[in-house]
């Protein structure tokens, strides 16, 4: 949300619950906010709106200043949003859902309905000044509504070209696959997820959140000498390691998000490039969405051979372009894929690829993909 808010162009405030910035998400995930909610409680927002997952639902539910802004904002008729627990945990509870249609997680659709809410089954509902979604899944879909609230179809147009947000959102994901070859690994998948200034921060996200779901352990090392890192569109994530801690461990895939600025910042690390060409060398997975097969893969002669796609502002930069517009490929130990709307099947291909195609798709059906 926070990406894709500040790619249509408006200033988001991040702001955390708690008592300090840094916030440890679902799933080992640390992010660290842009200011304390106790800090801008008299600010006046156009629309706020809420995450989901668990315990944060209830946290946010409880945080009585955060409850206190978001009925305000509804009495002002501004707008307020909330996804996957969030409406019914949040929103239903403070009242503000009474009369009208929302939507959510599967598992909290009864709890919505007792709110005195009509819970329907849409990956976005929009009743008045309140717009609701469902899951990891719709997370895209829930922001571009609300661009498109905030601004206008054609701010959306303009978005879905350069995000190349799913056509078929709620279908059964597919890829490419060429030179089948079966991807193994030792009681755990061992994944590394390089993260560096400007990375795509939906595309990182999507890798760790998918990954770990599906229980493979997943490192996240960061390129340089601090391991919180300012993505693409501000956001700032924080590292498990930084990357010369693990640069001698083995790992069954190393996967680079993308970033048309970050790309070229992980082509430009050595260690990292030495990692990917040891990685190819013993024939072990390794793969890249966005540019970073573009701006790392192809000048390094990792994709020799292989068929791959990219982001289509890069896509010019492969000497083989025959599968660029390929949503997510995999060619033997490569994959590819292209873009922040192609994060989730590029991710669950991943999974598919090490745990079979039964638990990829069962995680496609518990995070709404």
């Amino acid at each position: 949300m926070i990406t894709v808010l500040r790619r249509g162009g408006a200033d988001v405030t991040v702001a955390s619950v708690e008592t300090q910035v840094g916030v440890d998400a679902c799933h080992g995930i640390k992010m660290v906010a842009d200011t304390l909610l106790s800090d801008i409680t008299d600010s006046v927002f156009d629309l706020i709106v809420l995450p989901g997952g668990l315990p944060g639902g209830e946290t946010l539910k409880n945080c009585k200043p955060l409850e206190n802004m978001v009925k305000k904002q509804d009495s002002d008729g501004r707008l307020n949003a909330a996804i996957c627990c969030a409406p019914a945990l949040a929103l239903g509870t403070w009242g503000l859902l009474e009369g009208k249609k929302a939507t959510g997680y599967p598992v909290f659709m009864e709890k919505l309905a007792a709110t005195c809410a009509t819970a329907v089954e849409s990956r976005v509902q929009i009743d008045g000044r309140i717009v609701t979604s469902r899951g990891p899944g719709t997370t895209i879909e829930f922001s571009i509504t609300l661009i498109e609230q905030l601004y206008g179809k054609e701010k959306v147009d303009e978005l879905l070209s350069i995000l190349l947000v799913r056509p078929n959102p709620g279908e059964e994901f597919t890829f490419t696959e060429l030179n089948q070859t079966n991807w193994s690994f030792e009681d755990t998948p061992q994944i590394l997820v390089p993260i560096t200034e400007e990375s795509e921060e939906i595309e990182a996200i999507a890798l760790v959140d998918i990954l770990r779901r599906a229980k493979a352990n997943v490192v996240i090392a960061a390129i340089g000498d601090s391991l919180e890192v300012v993505g693409s569109r501000q956001a700032k994530l924080v590292a498990d390691v930084l990357l010369d801690e693990v640069a001698e461990k083995s790992f069954d895939l190393i996967v680079l998000p993308g970033g048309l600025n970050g790309a070229p910042r992980f082509a430009s690390c050595e260690k990292l490039v030495n990692m990917l060409k040891k990685q190819a060398e013993a024939n072990k997975p390794y793969g890249g969405i966005c540019a970073s097969p573009a701006y790392v893969f192809e000048p390094n002669g990792l994709l020799k051979g292989k068929k791959a796609t990219t982001h289509p502002r890069v896509s010019d930069k492969l000497s083989d372009q025959s599968h660029i517009e390929h949503r997510v490929v995999v060619d033997g130990n490569v994959i590819t894929s292209r873009a922040p709307g192609t994060a989730m099947e590029f991710s669950l291909a991943i999974v598919e690829k090490f745990y079979g195609r039964e638990k990829a798709l069962q995680l496609a059906k518990a995070t709404l993909v």
